[in-house]
């Protein structure tokens, strides 16, 4: 239960004895010219989710590239040879994947990459190497993002690489697919150059959707992993009740969302030169 003192504070934080649209000004107003501050520790809001983004944005960005990178050349192979050994073995490791939780995968590779390697994983970097050569602070600063960023890639390779296949394996079936084969042009003209650009279109809006995953889309790993990032400050924010990060958090990932459905629309007339943006 809250003290009266605590109430007292939030409601004069939030300006609640105000209309709605006035809290609301007030809300803005305060956090662009950093008077929100953090009932945790009094700090100013922004550049606090600022220092995380700078933390997650590196891990965000290699889980990206892993999970887009491995999961199209496996769900295409898969569809091209469908039934084949590759296919059956993929198939296999998706579901494996996506079975198994990604926090039961992450205990098991930090156990093994310490236990073999004898190397520390937890945290953005080791302690003690703030008087390393630049050389090792460079490389322990990569070995501590690589073992997270593939954790955090693992669930989305195996999802994405199904989608991949599927819709890979639809168009293939299509009228034209088979009356290019049947013009006799080479198979990598009629995969690539017919097929793929169609089976790519539905994943242009989840690239889009992609930009709200910068605050919650590694809450687990990075707790897990103790990463410094957004999804940790959302997390330890919940915790500690502290509704300054929450809002302005949920009200980034608001801006996230309406962006990355602009990016979308616009990579929809790049990929489809049926649509055009007026």
């Amino acid at each position: 239960r809250m003290k009266p003192e605590d109430i007292a504070k939030i409601r004069a934080a939030f300006h609640l004895d105000d209309p709605l649209y006035v809290q609301y000004a007030y809300w803005i107003r305060d956090l662009a010219t950093g008077e929100l501050k953090s009932f945790k520790d009094s700090q100013p809001v922004l550049p606090k989710i600022w220092d995380r983004f700078l933390n997650s944005l590196p891990l965000f960005v290699l889980a990206t590239i892993l999970v887009w990178t491995w999961a199209f050349p496996a769900g295409i192979y898969g569809a091209v040879f469908r039934g084949g050994l590759y296919d059956r073995l993929t198939v296999f490791l998706s579901y494996a994947l996506i079975s198994v939780p990604g926090f039961f995968l992450s205990f098991l590779a930090i156990l093994w990459v310490v236990g073999w390697f004898g190397v520390p994983v937890i945290s953005i970097k080791t302690f003690g190497m703030e008087h390393a050569q630049p050389a090792y602070q460079m490389m322990d600063r990569v070995w501590h993002l690589v073992i997270p960023s593939i954790m955090t890639a693992i669930g989305g390779i195996a999802v994405l690489s199904r989608y991949v296949r599927s819709q890979m394996l639809e168009v293939l079936g299509q009228d034209y697919v088979r009356t290019a084969r049947a013009k006799g042009l080479e198979e990598d003209t009629v995969i690539y150059g017919h097929a793929l650009g169609n089976a790519l279109l539905p994943f242009v809006t989840m690239f889009g959707l992609l930009l709200p995953g910068l605050i919650g889309g590694s809450v687990i790993f990075e707790q897990i992993f103790a990463w410094p990032g957004l999804g940790r400050l959302a997390y330890e924010a919940i915790l500690s009740r502290d509704f300054p990060i929450i809002m302005t958090l949920n009200f980034i990932a608001a801006v996230l969302t309406l962006l990355g459905t602009l990016i979308s629309d616009i990579l929809y007339a790049v990929v489809d030169p049926r649509i055009r943006l007026n």
